[in-house]
Order: C-alpha cells, then structure tokens, then sequence
C-alpha cells in the first residue's frame, strides 16, 4: 500500500512541478491515508467559512487543513465499517442549502459568479460536503455509543465539579395552548380563486410566464425571490395535498388544478422530476380575515378560558373539544421546543406574542385571548395559553436538572474519548505535509513525525 501511495504522490508531484510555481492554480498540499488534501479545498472551505459568517480560530491556512486531515480518518473508518449517509437526507440538505444560497445572494447567476463554478457544480460539490458530514457524525456516533453513565457517576462528576464551572440554568416556562384559525369568509375564497385562474390563464395562454407572477404575486416570500421555485424534495417533505398534485404533473407548460392547504391555495408548475425527487414551482395565496372574524374568534375563545377557569371543564379537556393547533392537540395543548424536543422554553425561545403574554403570569393562570403568528404556516391565529410551570434562574442542581447534567458528563467522556481515537490513529496513518504548510501550532500535534 506503501509503495502505490509513494508512486501517486510522486506522479502528482512530477504534474505541478511542470509548472512555474507563481503560475500554480492547484497542489497537493497534504497525504493522509491514499487521500490528498489540496489547496483548492482550502480555499473553498475558507470562502464558505466567510460567507456564511463563520469564525475560524486561528490561521485557516492552518486550521482548515487539519480539519479535513480529521475528516479523512473517520471517513476512512467509516469505509472499514460500512457506515453510510441516508441519500435522501442528503438530498434534502443539499437542496436547503442551494435555496439559502439563492435567497442571500438572489439569483442563479450571481451565485454562479460568486463562487466561480457552474450551477451543477455546485450541488455535486455539496453534495459530497453534506453526505461527508452526516457519515462522521454517524462514525462519531457509533464510536461514542458504548459511553453511558450511571446516577452514581454523574453524582460524583457533579461533585466534583468547580462552583465557577456548574452550568447556570437560565428561568425556563411549559406553556399549553388552544388555538385556532377565524373561520375566511366564502367571498374572500372565491377571490383568491379567480385570482388563481387567471393566473392560470395567462400561462397557458403564453401572456405570462409563471415565475414572473410568482416574484410578484406569490405570498411565499422565501420561493417568491426564486421565482416561485422550491427545489428537489421529495414526497414526504410536502404536505400530503400539495404533493398529490406536484408528482402526477407531466407537462411543464402546464399549471396545476388550484390546491388547498393547510397555508392557503396554490397553483403549480413541474420544472424537473429525477426519480423519487420533484422540482416545482408554485405560488401561494392566502386568504385575508377580516375584523370582525376576529373579533369573533377572540370572543369564542374568552367563552372557553372561562369555562376553564370557572372549573367546568380542565385546560387539557378544552384543547381536545377546541383547539385546531394540531402540534399540541394530542399533548394537552403542552408546547415542544423545537431546539430540544423538550417542553421547557427560555422566554426568547418562545414566539414574542407568547412570551409577552406569560412573562408575568403566576402557574396554572390562563391568559387572555390575543391573536398571533403561525409562523409554520406564515397565518395569523388566535390563541389563549396557560403558565404550566416556571423555573427561575438558578445553578444547576441534580434534582431539578439532572439531564442537563448528564449530558455534560457525557459530552465530556464523549469528547475525550474521540481526542484519543484521533492521536491514535494519527500515529497508524501516513501522514504527509508540504513543507510550507507544517509551521503551524496544531491542536493534534502528532500530524508532523
């Protein structure tokens, strides 16, 4: 194995020293294992790091190398192992990173010039950066998974923990909510219908072009800048009335039959299909609520906080007879936090108009009705909510957050674990650095022998 990787390096060498070294547009610049860092990946990953706002600590003609010196040896573990990333999250990711992309810098083109390389380019590169990233953590994953611990042992961690290191627990709520929709008024969807038709209209009729109406007219603001454009999803990543229609479109000339979602209504465009993966346009309309609907719903569910508050009926029997918010209708209208899957909210956490409502809440009080944004489905609802519990702030204590604690014995044991597995297999793996590239302060210093 040896001696191929010596011919290789060799072969590549002999290729760049053709070249006047002023006038060299790419080089090995490190070995690890049979796989070769250059310096265009460098590059790359600096102008990423740049562009998304990241910072490198330290030199990133030091720092980066490494990085991808570490990834080539759990990517080479994870070949031994047959550790493999799901293709269609990838795919997903891939495409959501593309359209953050596309809504920063604004069009295809401009994101084309920004990075120099050609749309298909891109997404194959991004494609090997995302599938490379979910294949470490996997391997990262299963190396760590014998870690566990006992209450014991995260007794002792906790005891032993310096005053100054024990996390502080910032005040955290759980909030239970009814909430639905003002019913929309026929009229108004009807309206949004014939606006949708003829929209259809004059696509078919060659008068329009549907991106154009979706940059203008489409109340999906994020596809609106792309001209209506949503990328490759697939199946499951649409809602189930929008996805019926999308995948049995066959002609892209064509627009969709209007489609009613939980969002609004719809008309949509095919661009692409590649197997189990869609490309579609589309643009969105929602229905306007007038006041009075919402005065309505307001007073509807005063009737209910009252009805809860008297004692006639619990909170948690109310949101099963009325709340149409289906995320916490089947968890006695309990609230998930979406960073932690957990119910326990720090107040920035929460949507402003529920945090402004609770702040000064006493536990069990119900608040009064007020109206806000859904934010999933970009519509205003109406809502009341009730201060289940509230922790104030407070040092970390192993009966109030033995989870947190927990997870920082662990992450701890997980983290050391994974530096030795590094030192070690710097020292089982060939490791090869240009000269010009070794005067680094590395955080593994083993990588220069």
């Amino acid at each position: 194995m040896k001696n191929r990787l010596f011919i290789s390096l060799s072969l590549l060498c002999l290729a760049f020293s053709a070249v006047a070294k002023d006038n060299i547009i790419d080089e090995v610049i490190w070995v690890v294992g049979e796989e070769a860092i250059l310096r265009s990946e460098v590059e790359e990953e600096r102008l990423r790091a740049q562009y998304e706002g990241q910072q490198i600590a330290g030199d990133p003609y030091c720092v980066i190398p490494e990085q991808l010196a570490v990834q080539k040896l759990f990517l080479h573990q994870a070949e031994l192992d047959s550790v493999e990333a799901n293709e269609s999250s990838v795919h997903t990711q891939v495409e959501m990173r593309i359209n953050y992309y596309l809504s920063q810098i604004g069009s295809k083109e401009k994101m084309e010039e920004y990075f120099r390389k050609t749309m298909s380019e891109m997404r194959e590169e991004m494609t090997t950066q995302v599938r490379n990233q979910m294949i470490i953590q996997q391997m990262q994953m299963k190396l760590t998974e014998h870690i566990k611990s006992t209450p014991a042992e995260i007794r002792r961690f906790y005891l032993s923990l310096p005053q100054d290191s024990i996390p502080t627990i910032p005040a955290q709520v759980e909030v239970q909510m009814i909430a639905f929709e003002p019913p929309v008024p026929r009229e108004e969807i009807e309206r949004i219908k014939t606006r949708l038709r003829e929209f259809t209209e004059r696509v078919n009729d060659g008068e329009a072009d549907f991106s154009m109406l979706a940059r203008l007219y489409s109340e999906d603001t994020e596809s609106a800048k792309r001209g209506g454009e949503l990328g490759f999803v697939g199946r499951g990543q649409l809602v189930p009335e929008f996805s019926e229609v999308a995948f049995n479109l066959i002609d892209p000339k064509k627009v969709s039959r209007i489609v009613e979602t939980e969002y609004g209504y719809h008309i949509i465009q095919l661009i692409e299909k590649k197997g189990e993966r869609i490309n579609c346009r589309h643009i969105l309309l929602k229905p306007r609520i007038s006041a009075d609907d919402k005065v309505k719903a307001i007073t509807r569910l005063d009737s209910v906080a009252n009805l809860v508050r008297s004692e006639k009926m619990t909170f948690e029997q109310a949101v099963i007879m009325f709340s149409e918010d289906k995320n916490t209708v089947m968890n006695g209208g309990l609230m998930t936090n979406e960073n932690t899957n957990a119910s326990k909210f720090e107040y920035q956490e929460l949507p402003p108009e529920i945090a402004r409502q609770i702040y000064s809440m006493k536990i069990g009080e119900i608040s009064n009705p007020f109206t806000m944004m859904d934010q999933r489905k970009n519509k205003e609802i109406c809502a009341v909510v009730r201060l289940k519990s509230k922790t104030d702030v407070h040092k970390a204590n192993l009966t109030d957050d033995y989870q947190v604690i927990r997870e920082m014995y662990e992450n701890e044991r997980k983290g050391q674990f994974i530096e030795d597995w590094i030192k070690k297999k710097q020292q089982e793996t060939y490791v090869s650095i240009d000269p010009e590239w070794r005067g680094c302060d590395f955080h593994y210093p083993g990588w220069v022998k």
